[in-house]
């Protein structure tokens, strides 16, 4: 049940964290000096825990979504297997999260 409110949490956290991405983009368009606007406060350690907090949110509602396709198609309903698919959710998106953090933190220079 929790794991579902948190899907549906992430989503909207997607959707608050697309008009930071929209932001990154409009200030790569606009020139070094907007940039410079943007990197000023995304490169922060505060900055830093929105980047891997929208991170993990795509990860989380990716991997939570498709057990959602699964129940759509009437698997994974028992309540043993509904819990360990839960679980593995969780720490295959702090996981997955991490990687794709830090992957992008050392192959593009980051801090």
């Amino acid at each position: 049940m929790m794991t579902s409110i948190v899907h549906r949490a992430t989503g909207v956290g997607l959707s608050i964290g697309m008009a930071g991405l929209a932001w990154w983009l409009m200030a790569l368009a606009s020139g070094p000096d907007a940039y410079a606007t943007f990197g000023a406060l995304v490169f922060t350690w505060v900055g830093q825990i929105f980047v891997f907090g929208f991170v993990w949110s795509l990860c989380y509602h990716l991997l939570s979504g498709i057990r959602h396709l699964a129940w759509d198609f009437g698997y994974g309903f028992a309540p043993r297997f509904a819990n360990r698919v839960s679980v593995t959710i969780i720490v295959l998106s702090i996981l997955l999260a991490a990687g794709v953090y830090l992957y992008g933190l050392f192959s593009f220079g980051g801090m």
